[in-house]
């Protein structure tokens, strides 16, 4: 696939921002930027940035990011956890239409291109990486907007492993368990695979894969912070987490790892909610309220949710796999 080129945005000073600043900056370029497709880099120090439908205090170390001045905040995409510092870079990417699949196809090609053509051999795999020799150099989240879809990812040009092992505590303890050595095997860092630094890195992607450039003004700067503040939100960062007589976690193929809590009241479903890893292609939140005052059986739970689709929710969740993680106790476990 070739893709034309896309615009640069470019920030007026170059003072510290965190990562809500700039995850904020996309929103307002999608809103407002008069570019077809826009491309933004940024850095930042020490951050864990977790996915819209996670559960943080059960995916992070707050203690341990308090102790270590590690901010924590969350984006609007979906995925899983990421650890971010000023030895990797950030890269997004906005475009028209609502068609986010066609855009995140389009990021992959460029970002890979973009790569090979540095001299590193970088292929697409699973559901959201680029890989080197095997191992994972960058992840990647999307989600939409009115009009326009957001894409951004990370390229770990180098990061500090002890952070990224302690902050992050995913259920199965997977980073945290098996220690800095694995995790180094399982990532790979692009310093090892180019002769440049990553200062340059940055300026090489920007002159490959943008033809012009927008510099944003102090008045959209201050725009920006406004949106920003809905990140700094505790009740957007934290949320809240609500009773629940029943919580199961499973991996989906394709999908990611799908957490549902449901609490069920005199055999009828009360209210329910869902979180993991997964990509969000619409919100949820129609689809879970079809389902209240249903009657908690596979039966019930399947006619409601067969008609609605759950794919057009959630990326490549079926109705099936929902009720299998609800009523399949082999394969699901129970979490209070």
């Amino acid at each position: 696939m070739t893709c034309p080129k896309m615009t640069y945005v470019a920030l007026p000073g170059e003072e510290p921002r965190a990562a809500t600043f700039y995850l904020a900056a996309e929103e307002y370029i999608a809103r407002h930027a008069d570019v077809g497709e826009a491309f933004l880099t940024w850095q930042v120090g020490p951050t864990v940035v977790f996915g819209r439908n996670q559960a943080v205090r059960r995916e992070v170390d707050l203690d341990y990011c308090r102790r270590e001045a590690i901010d924590v905040c969350r984006r609007k995409s979906g995925g899983g956890c990421i650890y971010a510092d000023r030895g990797n870079v950030m890269f997004s990417h906005i475009g028209r239409g609502e068609n986010v699949a066609e855009l995140f196809a389009r990021y992959l090609d460029r970002t890979v291109g973009l790569l090979r053509a540095l001299g590193v051999r970088a292929e697409a795999t699973g559901r959201n990486d680029i890989t080197v020799d095997g191992r994972k150099v960058s992840g990647a989240a999307f989600y939409q907007l009115p009009g326009h879809s957001v894409v951004h990812g990370t390229m770990l040009y180098d990061t500090d492993m002890r952070h990224m092992t302690r902050a992050l505590t995913p259920p199965d303890c997977k980073l945290q368990a098996k220690g800095v050595e694995s995790v180094r095997q399982r990532i790979a860092l692009l310093k090892d695979y180019l002769d440049v630094t990553l200062v340059t890195f940055v300026a090489q992607a920007r002159d490959h894969l943008c033809a012009d450039t927008l510099t944003l003004t102090p008045a959209d700067v201050a725009a920006i912070r406004r949106i920003e503040a809905t990140y700094r939100d505790p009740a957007f960062v934290f949320g809240a987490d609500p009773a629940y007589s029943l919580a199961r976690s499973r991996r989906v193929e394709g999908c990611g790892t799908v957490e549902i809590r449901v609490d069920v009241r005199h055999g009828r479903i009360r209210d329910v909610a869902l979180g993991g890893d997964f990509f969000g292609l619409a919100d949820p939140a129609s689809l879970l309220a079809a389902l209240r005052d249903v009657p908690f059986t596979p039966a019930a739970v399947r006619a409601v949710l067969v008609p609605l689709q759950p794919e057009r929710y959630v990326r490549h969740l079926a109705a099936d796999d929902l009720v299998a993680l609800l009523f399949d106790n082999e394969q699901s476990s129970a979490d209070n």
